[in-house]
Parts: C-alpha cells; structure tokens; sequence
C-alpha cells in the first residue's frame, strides 16, 4: 500500500469514527485475565442504560466476543461496500473476525504487518453509525494490534485489566509503559479476579491475593476503576453465552461490574449523570 492509499484510509477511519463519541481500549499485560470478560460486561451494562455502544474484537487469534454474547456462527452482512455490525440487541452492535471467516474454526495465521493492515481495514470497513461508546477488545501483550489501535483511532483511550497476582502486575506495568510511548491516555485500570466467593459457604477466597491492581493503580496516579470477584457461575454463563447480568442481577460479580461500568462512564468525560437502569 503506497503512502496514498494510506491516507486515504487514514480519512475513511476518522470519517467513520467522527459519530463515536468515546473510544476505549481494554487491554491486559497477559492472557488469562478475563479481558474479554470485563469487555463484554462492559458494554453490556452501558447498553442497558440506553447508550448506544459498539464492541469490536480484533483479537484475531483468540476472538472469544461471539460465544460470550451466544453469536458464535453468525455471519456479518456486507451493504455498499461496508460491513455491518451483529445487533446483540438494540442498543448494543458487535463484530469480530469470525463473522467474517469461511468457518467457526478456521485458524488466523497471519505475520506482524498484515495484523495491523488487517485491524486498520475493519475500522475502515465496519459501519457502525452513532455511537456513545466503542469498546474495542484487543489481545494480551503490546504487540501490532493495540499498536495499530493506538495509532489509528482518533482519541481513543485505554482501559487496562489485570487480576491481584504479581506476575500480572508486572505485566500491566509494562503495558503502561507502552500507553506512556505511545502517548494513549489511560482511562484506569480494573481488577479481576480479585478474590472467589465460596459457592457453599459465602466466604471469600484470595486466590491471586488482593489489591495489586489497585496498589497499581496508586503508584501510577491513575484512576481504579474497580475489583471483579470471580464467581464460578460467571465462567459457566460465559460459556453458553450470557453475560453474567441476566438473573444474577445481585451477585457481588454482577454488582462489581455495574459499579466499574457507572466508573467508566465517570472518568469518560460526560457531563451527565449515567441514566438509570431501564425497566
């Protein structure tokens, strides 16, 4: 691609993004942290409040976005030329790359440079109209994807997860060096995994201990934008396809989501106050 070819899908991306109103990263330092768990959750809970929220995954390895929200098998639409998001329901549009592929299992083998040219072409081509939230799913580490997002989306900002552990803590620290180089702002940090409510008993449970993401997110000056305990009936809702809000409404998990969304929203800028929870 010549120097002006590049520009000019440079424009067709800020062309299309002009109507989002707030684009965020999730990121973590390493895989295995839920990062897509706390996307999906993410835009789910700002979707219920009536915002309008688009939720693109561009880990092109391990999309992990279709079976969480049960769209695993669907097959993305193409209208004048541009492609069109999956509707999870009214106010929430969803793309990944499988929607696109030949088969639900079909491998991405791909180098470095055709990564990027890969994720440049989806926010070029995906047609997502108005919105008041993008959240974008990239893959773990600080490799070509969250590179080309970075470079690529206008005003874009970063949410970073990590759970309690210290080897994901140092992780998450060399992905705030990397949003320091690139200069991408970063929104906060989320802790997952933070402790495992006995299913039996009620008690909690430090598997990864407590706190490292916070104790991160005080010696980075950044905002903490909340702890996830786990709980096994998330993993086990995720699996066939449901977010976790859809009849555990009052477990701590669901709570701890709603609370990191209500952060989100907070630390994006907007002047109002989050609507209420529709009916």
């Amino acid at each position: 691609m010549d120097l002006f070819d590049r520009a000019a899908l440079k424009a067709k991306i800020q062309q299309g993004l002009a109507p989002i109103k707030n684009k965020i990263l999730v990121l973590s330092g390493k895989g295995g942290v839920g990062k897509s768990t706390v996307a999906v959750h993410l835009s789910v809970a700002l979707a219920d409040r009536g915002l309008q929220v688009g939720l693109l995954d561009v880990d092109l390895h391990g999309p992990s976005i279709p079976l969480m929200l049960g769209l695993a098998g669907r097959r993305a639409e193409v209208k004048d030329g541009a492609l069109i998001p999956i509707e999870y329901n009214p106010n929430l549009k969803v793309f990944s790359i499988p929607f696109i592929l030949e088969g639900t299992d079909t491998a991405v083998i791909w180098r470095g440079p055709r990564k990027g040219g890969a994720i440049r072409q989806l926010l070029s081509d995906v047609q997502w109209g108005p919105l008041d939230y993008l959240i974008v799913d990239a893959p773990p580490g600080t490799g070509d994807e969250p590179l080309s997002i970075a470079q690529t989306i206008p005003g874009v900002k970063a949410l970073v997860v990590t759970t309690p552990q210290g080897v994901s803590v140092e992780d998450v620290r060399r992905s705030l060096q990397f949003l320091k180089k690139v200069n991408l702002p970063l929104l906060g940090i989320v802790e997952n995994m933070s402790v495992l409510t006995c299913p039996h008993c009620g008690q909690e449970i430090e598997l990864f201990k407590r706190g490292g993401g916070e104790a991160l997110a005080r010696e980075w000056g950044v905002p903490f934008l909340g702890r996830i305990p786990l709980e096994p009936e998330l993993v086990a809702e995720a699996d066939s396809g449901h977010p976790y809000f859809r009849g555990h409404e009052t477990t701590a998990a669901a709570l701890a989501f709603l609370r990191m969304a209500e952060a989100v929203y907070q630390q994006s800028h907007l002047t109002d106050p989050i609507p209420s929870q529709k009916d």
